[in-house]
């Protein structure tokens, strides 16, 4: 697999997966890609703070206003895989660009309308430009950097919708609160027209190889069996961890009985730890892809199972919070540097159906979550839940080590006089 002509080349197999880490410094496009993400998560969660503002303003019940998060999440599921084929020929800078420019647009129409229907339209526009910017942006992001570091730079693009969590979307929600809801919506829409100039200048133009693509050849990556796999691995292990997250407030407060004002607090350790783990899980998933992916998963079954059994106790509770955005998100820019490479000469579909499978597993969890949450097993109900999803990312990450390496041991077929076939003198096995 190489980077060679401007985009990731991947052969059927990954024998550059396991290599030396590089000790390069990233390139500044790579940064200005992460602030592009910072944007992204900030609008995905800073409405969730903003719900009884947004109700009482445009004259809905909190729980049907709730529904711009979900119509920004199906945005986000359909508009990356969609918005992948149908920008399939624009230069990726441009793409980029255009989806900041219908980012701010969504955000201005946000900002200035006043009827909800409007909000839930603009919303969506929001969510095709969003997954739009990042399925692009991690392909530009690997293609920069080369495979030996694409993990590194795709855990740094990833690590700024984490800061999302920790500085974006606590002052979005103050901010909201100080001077209107729609005060955060006119703020991201400055940023986003401030950083399609940062864009148009760091991102480098794409080579040659960007204009032979065809949709047909986009839509070959789909036959990839472990494609399929690493997308089913970033759905489940974001809904073990999303799942849990999304009522974590009835947990620390009717578990672990910590006043409400504490939890803001106990979910920036939580960002925190998830920004921490991008960065050292994209570090570690560029040396040891295979491991991350299966100790990530592992250990964040380990963790939620110990928060349904501690819940009770306040330290336990609070660390085992942190620790799970450490390890439960921090295979995920290794899933999606995997998943590009599975999808061979479709880099930015194999990126884009990653967008989908994060916020589809994420839909899918917290759907699971909130009926657990009202069940019999009450507040540690979306932890039970998370435990198991993240339980099943095993099957796939494990599938994927096994069968890689099982083509690794497999000796090279080489064509010999009249049609045999035959190991090469090379890759025969000493001793008889």
């Amino acid at each position: 697999m190489t980077a060679r002509g401007g985009v990731l080349h991947a052969s059927g197999d990954t024998h550059a997966e396991e290599r030396a880490p590089t000790t390069a410094r990233l390139p500044a496009v790579i940064y200005v890609l992460a602030m592009g993400t910072f944007l992204m998560g900030t609008t995905e969660f800073v409405v969730a703070g903003l719900l009884p503002e947004m109700a009482g303003d445009l004259q809905v019940s909190v729980a049907r206003a709730g529904l711009s998060i979900t119509v920004f999440a199906v945005g986000m599921i359909v508009g990356a895989p969609l918005m992948s084929m149908l920008t399939l020929r624009l230069p990726r800078r441009l793409t980029l660009v255009l989806a900041l420019g219908g980012f701010a647009v969504g955000h201005i129409i946000v900002a200035l309308g006043s009827s909800f229907a409007l909000l839930l339209a603009a919303r969506f526009l929001t969510a095709l430009a969003t997954g739009a910017f990042w399925a692009v942006a991690n392909v530009v992001a690997a293609r920069v950097v080369g495979p030996a570091a694409s993990a590194r730079a795709l855990g740094v693009v990833g690590s700024g919708a984490m800061l999302a969590t920790v500085i974006g979307v606590p002052l979005g929600a103050f901010a909201g609160h100080a001077m209107g809801w729609r005060g955060p919506f006119w703020a991201l829409a400055g940023l986003a027209a401030a950083s399609m100039g940062l864009i148009a200048r760091y991102v480098p133009h794409d080579g040659p190889d960007q204009q032979g693509v065809s949709m047909r050849s986009e839509l070959s990556a789909l036959r990839s069996g472990r494609l399929w796999l690493a997308l089913a691995a970033c759905a489940t292990t974001t809904g073990g961890v999303l799942s849990t997250y999304s009522y974590i407030s009835p947990l620390l407060t009717d578990r672990t009985n910590l006043p409400a004002g504490l939890v803001p607090l106990v979910l920036v350790g939580f960002g925190a730890g998830a920004l921490a783990g991008s960065l050292v899980g994209g570090r570690l998933g560029d040396v040891r892809p295979h491991a991350t992916t299966i100790l990530a998963a592992g250990t964040t079954t380990v963790l939620l199972l110990a928060l349904c059994l501690l819940s009770g106790f306040a330290a336990p509770t609070i660390v085992l919070v942190a620790l799970l955005g450490l390890f439960g998100l921090g295979a995920n820019p290794v899933l999606i540097s995997l998943a590009v490479r599975f999808a061979g000469q479709a880099p930015t579909l194999g990126s884009g159906l990653t967008v989908s499978a994060f916020n589809f597993g994420t839909a899918a969890g917290s759907w699971t979550a909130g009926l657990a949450l009202d069940s019999t097993l009450g507040a540690t109900g979306p932890a039970m839940v998370g435990a198991a999803t993240a339980a099943l990312t095993l099957i796939p990450t494990i599938t994927i080590a096994v069968t890689r390496n099982r083509r690794r041991s497999a000796p090279p077929v080489v064509s010999g006089g009249g049609g045999s076939s035959r190991p090469s003198s090379a890759a025969r096995p000493r001793g008889g």
